[in-house]
């Protein structure tokens, strides 16, 4: 496994495995003897870094979530797992009662939700400090500087070690950072967004804005990153929920563009070449970058997790490197 730095305060910065696991669907879609499994596989190989979030997985169990969140706390328990394994949780985008579909009837990013949802959080997860605690998606209907000083006093009274944010506009991301900059305060130090090796359509109006899809990575927001070398991207849903390689999961209409067919095709050239699955190239190319991304895998099983394990150790050339980003 390879590690990398995520955080740049001393006292609260951590290294963590270049490849984070995704528990979103563990305990629900994912049954508990499975998902013990994949964990201990994870962890086995070094892995370090698991994701989750307080509305996971509501929409499979017609709950608010929480149900990732309290499976994880049962494996930790039973395996003695302590600050070693840093777990990452969001909050915000939980529904305001139960409910099976998405929609706006969300809890948001107050001062008030945000210390009730942390403090759940660590009791489902059976934590005293959750290692790093997004903002899960935006909220246009309460004052930045309310939801920026909220999350810095969990991290002033140690229940939280670092902040991040997801499904933000870069603008809100950079205003949010100012805000807590300027008063001294602790503030995102990781982002969370979707991106793969093909790009995604963001002009399309999303459940949260009608300006496009703001938990894309765009250029705006690779420009932004580069700018900010200091600055992790957690890339959620690499593998396209498995659209790379399942003919019966169509890429969709966000890939409907001219550059989609031109990009797969290097891909596929990339990976006979290399002797690596399509999705390992994938990962090895988000991993190794220009600007260095921490790709989030969901698995389902062993065998879909070591598929993704072995990508660490993939090293493209140079010129496969070059061929993948040259495809328009």
């Amino acid at each position: 496994m390879r590690y990398r730095t995520i955080g740049e305060d001393p006292r609260t910065r951590r290294e963590v495995s270049v490849l984070s696991l995704g528990a979103m669907l563990l305990g629900t879609a994912t049954d508990e003897t499975t998902s013990f499994a994949v964990l201990d596989r994870y962890v086995e190989a070094g892995g370090t870094f698991i994701d989750t979030a307080d509305n996971y997985a509501f929409w499979n169990t017609g709950s608010q979530g929480g149900e990732s969140e309290q499976l994880l706390g049962r494996w930790r328990r039973s395996r003695g797992v302590t600050d070693e394994v840093v777990i990452a949780t969001k909050l915000g985008g939980r529904p305001n009662r139960p409910s099976t579909t998405f929609s706006h009837d969300i809890e948001g990013l107050s001062a008030r939700v945000i210390r009730e949802s942390a403090e759940r959080s660590r009791k489902h997860l059976g934590v005293e400090k959750i290692d790093l605690l997004y903002a899960h998606t935006q909220d246009r209907r309460v004052p930045m500087k309310e939801t920026v000083e909220a999350f810095a006093g969990l991290v002033a009274d140690g229940s939280v070690g670092l902040l991040g944010v997801s499904n933000h506009w870069a603008w809100q991301v950079e205003r949010a950072r100012a805000l807590a900059r300027d008063a001294g305060l602790p503030g995102y130090e990781v982002l969370q967004y979707h991106h793969s090796y093909l790009r995604r359509r963001t002009d399309f109006p999303s459940r949260r804005s009608p300006d496009g899809q703001e938990g894309v990575v765009s250029g705006e927001l690779l420009s932004y990153l580069r700018s900010e070398p200091g600055l992790p991207l957690v890339a959620y849903s690499p593998l396209l929920s498995g659209a790379y390689v399942r003919e019966d999961k169509p890429l969709g209409s966000d890939f409907e563009h001219a550059g989609t067919p031109v990009r797969l095709a290097a891909l596929h050239e990339v990976a006979k070449e290399a002797g690596a699955t399509v999705n390992q190239v994938v990962l090895a190319w988000l991993i190794g970058g220009e600007v260095p991304m921490i790709p989030l895998v969901g698995a389902s099983s062993v065998a879909q997790l070591n598929e993704s394990l072995e990508a660490v150790d993939l090293e493209l050339t140079e010129q496969q490197r070059e061929r993948l980003d040259a495809a328009y």
